[in-house]
Formats: C-alpha cells, structure tokens, sequence
C-alpha cells in the first residue's frame, strides 16, 4: 500500500534516529558526542524551526556557515555551544542571550550538529495534491466585497510561534481577526485583484485567504513540502489572479497553483548544476518568487545555484522557461523603481545581480557589503546620484547605495554610489516609500540588545549626516525579553512606518507605528493576541511593488 506523506514523515523521524540507536558504539566510530533517539527528535524540531532557513536541511550551508560532521566535529562542542548561545557579529544571532534556547537545548543543538543529517522525504504532485483543501468553493463565495474594511491599508503580520497571521486594519490600528495559517509564516502576497491574500509558513502550509468575505478567512489550503519561503501570483494584464507559484525550500521545487483554489498543478525540480561550480547540488532551494509586469512570467531564485528560471506560464502543457545564470546562493530582492530590473540579492557572494526582465538576461553583477539582505530593499531618488536602490547586509553595517537609471544618470548606473553607515551588523530589512524622505534599515540579528532593540533611520537628503537610532523596543514598553525590533513596513499613504517587535513566544510583543515625518511613536499594538510578530505586509504597497 503507498504510503500518505504524513507516513512519510514519520519514517523520516525514525530513519534521522537509527543510527543514534547504536548508543555510544556509532558516536564513538563517527567521533561525535552521544544523543539519544529522544534528543534527536526535539533537536531536529528545534532545527527546522531555528536553523535551517541559513545552513539548509542538510546542514551544506549558504547564507550560514556549513555544519556537517566534516566541520562541526572539529570545532568541538564547547565552540558551537558559545557560537550558538552567544551568536556573532556576522548575523548569528545569540540563541541563549536572546532567550529562544535554554542553556540546555544549546548543549543539545551542539551535539546534534556533530551528527550527520538525513534527508526528509520527496513530494510530488500526488502526495501534494492529497494535502488539498477548499473549504469554501469559488461558487459559494461573495461576488462582491462584503465588509467596510479599506483593505488598501491592511497589514498580513506573521504571528511566527502561534501558527497564525492577524489582519490588521492600517487605519484604526486594530486586530481584525487571526487566522490559522502555516508554521512562521515568511511571505504574505496579495493577488493582482486585491482580494486574495496567499501566505506561505516555513512547514510549506500554503493558505489562501478571501479578503471579500464578511470576516477575511482561509478559503484554502495545501501543503506543498517539508519547508518553504516564498509564494507570489500572476500580475501581468489579463493574467491577474489566474495563477499562484510557491517556493520550496525542502524538497528543492516550485509549484504551480490555480489561484483561487490553490490546486496544484504542476510541479518542477529545481536541482541541477551551480552557475560557478559546474556541480550538481542536490539541495537547490528556491528562496525569493516575484511576478513580471511586462510579461506573463514569475521569476524563480534557486539559492545554491545560482539560477534565476523565468517561467512563462501562459502555457502550463508546454512551459518554457528560461535560466539566467548569477552568483550562487540567491536569496531576496526588489524591483527598482521602473520594475524593469530586478535587484537579486546573492548574500553569500555579497553580490547584487541586476535582471533585466524585459529582455529575460542578466544586466550587471554588483560587488556590496557582507551578506546582502535587503528584503524588497529601498527605492529613492538621491539627491547627487538620482535614482537608486538600497540594500543593509546581514555581515556588516554598511548600506549600498546602488545606481539604477541607465539612461539620464547611465554613468551611475548599476554601480555603488555611496557606502552608508547602519546602527549595526545583523540587518534584514531597508525600505523608504517615494512619498517619505527617510531610510530606514534593522538589525535584528545583532547579537547586542542595544542595537536589535533599536532601528536606524537616515534622511535621504543629508545622508552625510549618519544615521539616527530610535528606541523601538523601549517605547512598545513590554517588560523582560529579546524584544528584535524588525522590517520597516509604510502604510498605503507612506506617512506611517511599522514594526514588529518580536519577543519569545512567553513573552509581551508588539508592534510599533512610527509618524515617519517627526519619527515619533503614534501607536503600539499589543496584547494577547500579539504572538511573536515578525513580517507584516501592507497590501497596497506589496500588491504594487512600492518599496
């Protein structure tokens, strides 16, 4: 009888122990600590949910450092213990200091990583499409908006640890409702209409969500892997909200879905061979998706390769696509402010690959700082270089300052223009809005809690004044805890800045509404339902890429 995926992910579990249950014999032979079969267990979740986003589900690295036995036995359980607990200037964020992990489950996590990882199992279309569920039928939902919400200004926020998303009215600041959605959910994208919202969880739940409805709720839903980071739907004219793409991290594919069920319809590996290397990787995961507004096509980051695949969906029976080869280890990015060319950020190269998605060919590789991570990144005019786009980095403190105009400013274009100074290593996000002239940048993954407890802010038109720090997390005022101040999110008007302060699931959270003219507080959203916020996503300026 063939086995559901769920009987699959158990056999998983079990095969990842059995060479644990050989007790001391098999760590003694490999040269790694013992665990037992039980702590193997409780560290593979805490890996998955900590871990695996930056040194991949086979511990083979990218924008974290690689952890296989080869490495990690050697360092010693000692260093990973303090690399773990006490984090790095590099992006490793502090563990234990920031009050995720006990004192004992980084012990735990330092043996574990000197243990070889297993591989979960496969998904295809079948086991995919078993996972598939409409509860509520296209036929049976409104033909019409059914409540006064402006949905223009609503933010999707992740309730990371609650298994949640809240809607949030960006007007009168307050919770519409939650819902139940994927574990730590890493993208919020709304359809090209405006009224569906599709979030994707890091376990790969993928939900879809009718914004029309009396009370927005999940209308679907289907998981499509074991982890995954990116989902987007079909924007080009005539093609809106026809089609939605999500990203696997694990196993390394994409899906293609109807829009408004979410039925999975075809699936593609995207394992192959490395732009530089010329090997084969296995784990070839796809991390940013975004939508052309040119042409009826997505456009797909593959990490470990290097491969960005533009996929023409007008023909799903006959799919074309085209590979444009980058730097490995593609992460995320934006569009600059025409949407002709996409900002590809390979972090682990420390490059920008400009796309030119017009032509479908790459444009200019760019050299930044360390680990680019820009998120969207940052679109403004400056006031010496004209337009450009901006991106923080994970590995440094510095903000590259990138040309973007290769016609009236041809001679800046696609090239550094400034190095800015940030408040700190450990950033994840940079945004302006065209209506704002402010720049703001995090840096949640510092390992001091007077720089991730903070933002940084800088005025476009005195950049050579350095940046200005404000106290986020002291003014959402929640007690004890981490409290990472994270992603600067405009509202629809561009006249409100918000972020997430991300506290331990047992602790008080928050977000903070910041004026962006006088960068003063205006308002803190907080309460029991404010469960370890982290991304949010305003929908007008998601669904229209104004970043």
């Amino acid at each position: 009888m063939k086995k559901s995926y769920k009987d699959k992910l158990v056999a998983f579990a079990v095969l990842a122990a059995l060479p644990l249950l050989i007790s001391n014999v098999y760590a003694a032979e490999a040269g790694a600590p013992a665990i037992t079969a039980e702590e193997t267990t409780k560290a593979n979740q805490i890996y998955f949910e900590r871990c695996a986003g930056c040194h991949g589900v086979l511990r083979k690295g990218a924008t974290g450092k690689k952890l296989t036995p080869d490495v990690t036995i050697a360092k010693g359980t000692e260093y990973l213990k303090a690399f773990i607990g006490y984090g790095s200037p590099g992006g490793m964020p502090g563990f234990q200091t920031g009050g995720e992990l006990t004192e004992k489950e980084v012990d735990l996590m330092a043996r574990y990583l000197q243990q070889t990882p297993v591989a979960p199992p496969e998904m295809g279309l079948k086991d995919i499409e078993a996972t598939w569920k409409v509860f509520v039928a296209v036929k049976d939902r409104p033909t019409k908006k059914m409540n006064n919400i402006n949905l223009d200004n609503i933010f999707s926020t992740t309730l990371r640890d609650d298994g949640k998303v809240a809607i949030i009215d960006g007007d009168t600041k307050e919770i519409i409702t939650t819902l139940n959605t994927g574990y730590a959910v890493h993208i919020s994208r709304y359809s090209a209409s405006g009224r569906y919202l599709y979030v994707t969880g890091r376990d790969s739940k993928l939900s879809l969500i009718d914004l029309w409805a009396k009370v927005p709720n999940v209308v679907a839903e289907v998981r499509t892997g074991v982890e995954a980071r990116s989902v987007e739907t079909s924007k080009f004219k005539g093609w809106e909200d026809k089609y939605a793409i999500s990203g696997t991290y694990w196993p390394p594919q994409y899906v293609l879905h109807e829009g408004d069920t979410l039925k999975p319809l075809k699936v593609v590996s995207t394992s192959g061979i490395a732009s530089e290397t010329n090997e084969f990787v296995r784990e070839a995961r796809v991390a940013a998706i975004v939508a052309s507004h040119y042409k009826p096509e997505f456009m797909v980051n593959v990490k470990e390769t290097g491969k960005v695949i533009i996929v023409d969906y007008s023909d799903l029976n006959n799919l074309k696509t085209t590979t444009i080869d980058t730097p490995r280890f593609l992460h995320d990015g934006g569009f600059e402010s025409t949407k002709r060319y996409f900002m590809d950020a390979a972090n682990a190269s420390n490059k920008i690959a400009v796309i030119d998605i017009k032509e479908n060919k790459l444009a200019a590789t760019i050299d930044v700082g360390k680990v680019p991570h820009p998120g969207r990144g940052a679109n403004f005019i400056d006031p010496k270089f004209g337009p450009v786009w901006a991106t923080s980095h994970l590995g440094d403190d510095t903000i590259s300052v990138i040309g973007t105009d290769p016609v009236k400013h041809k001679k800046n274009a696609w090239k550094v223009v400034r190095t800015l100074k940030g408040h700190g290593t450990g950033s994840l996000f940079i945004k302006s809005h065209p209506k704002s002239t402010n720049l703001w940048v995090d840096a949640p993954l510092n390992p001091d809690a007077k720089v991730y407890q903070s933002i940084g802010v800088l005025d476009i038109n005195n950049l050579e004044k350095g940046v200005t720090v404000l106290p986020i997390a002291d003014w959402a005022d929640l007690g004890e805890g981490s409290k990472r101040v994270v992603q600067p999110e405009y509202n629809k008007a561009g006249d409100e800045v918000w972020f997430a302060v991300w506290n331990a699931a047992d602790k008080n959270s928050a977000m903070v509404v910041v004026d962006d003219k006088t960068r003063k507080l205006k308002k803190v959203i907080k309460g029991p339902k404010m469960i370890t916020p982290t991304g949010h996503f305003n929908l007008y300026n998601t669904m229209h890429d104004i970043y």
